[in-house]
């Protein structure tokens, strides 16, 4: 088997082992392999093959580290959408009672009653809301 051939069926492994974790991190240091592939196929001898390899799947791997695609995530789960199905949901709040500076209300909810807190810088005003995030099992929330 030729060195191009070899460096290909790596990169076919790394690709195979890809779909099994989800990120993309495999897939740039495949294209490392791949680029490999091409310095063998030029007739590079192993040592500017490896390197190439090396320098090529580096490069893409901090290239996918710097975009929004390899950056983790740094938010808290308590207003993400896809983790909690109520986020972006519409609660009408009655009244409000002052406590401090924080503006509470308890408001019937998917059969049961809530707590809800007004996000700061708005007014407590009666009316409908939107929940921005869940702390536990108080809604807070922000007018529409």
């Amino acid at each position: 088997m030729t060195d191009w051939a070899i460096w290909l069926v790596l990169a076919g492994g790394l690709l195979g082992a890809e779909l099994f974790t989800g990120t993309f991190y495999l897939l740039m240091i495949a294209l490392g392999l791949v680029a490999g592939a091409v310095a063998a196929w030029c007739g590079l001898a192993l040592e500017w093959q490896l390197l190439v390899a090396a320098v090529v799947g580096v490069a893409a791997v901090l290239g996918l580290r710097s975009s929004p695609y390899g950056r983790l995530r740094q938010s808290n789960s308590n207003d993400d959408p896809s983790l909690l199905l109520d986020i972006g949901q519409s609660i009408e709040v009655t009244a409000w009672q002052a406590h401090g500076t924080q503006y509470l209300a308890r408001v019937p909810y998917r059969g049961a009653q809530w707590d809800v807190e007004l996000l700061p810088g708005h007014h407590a005003l009666p009316g409908s809301y939107v929940i921005r995030e869940i702390r536990g099992s108080r809604l807070l929330v922000a007018p529409r």
